[in-house]
């Protein structure tokens, strides 16, 4: 099982395919500068379905917090199965395409994370996106969140 973060990156190619409450929340998320934004790089970052619900998120956001990230803003939503399959589209051919579309039109919490450096840092914290490489490369993380 696999929960809690997740890099979301949108490529520029299917933003006009994603629908409007997508579009709209995103925008409300990034349309909120800081007065140090100059200086730091934005990303955005999902609360997984398990680690929502199984009550990570507190532990989650203080990992966040103590990694040096401020949580500019964050939302619950619920993603439509037609935007979940464009996020995920290049696994759309992979045997786990129809579990994780599933999965993930469950509520998810998202995130705008910024920091200097925040791209890299954020994957570097997260680790891989193959749970069984994370499991190797993040151990103490597997139990409160894992990609």
């Amino acid at each position: 099982m696999t929960f809690a973060l997740h890099f979301l990156h949108f490529p520029a190619s299917s933003m006009g395919k994603l629908s409007l409450l997508l579009l709209v929340s995103i925008f409300l998320l990034l349309s909120f500068p800081t007065e140090a934004s100059v200086e730091k790089e934005k990303t955005l970052a999902i609360i997984k379905p398990d680690g929502l619900f199984g009550n990570y998120t507190d532990k989650i956001k203080t990992i966040i917090l103590e990694s040096g990230f401020s949580i500019l803003r964050e939302m619950t939503l619920q993603l439509n199965e037609s935007d979940v399959a464009l996020f995920y589209a290049e696994h759309s051919g992979r045997s786990f395409f129809p579990s994780i579309v599933n999965y993930m039109t469950s509520p998810v919490s998202i995130m705008v994370l910024e920091k200097a450096n925040a791209i890299v840092d954020w994957r570097v914290l997260i680790g891989p996106t193959d749970a069984r490489k994370a499991r190797l490369s993040h151990p103490g993380r597997r139990k409160c969140c894992c990609t």
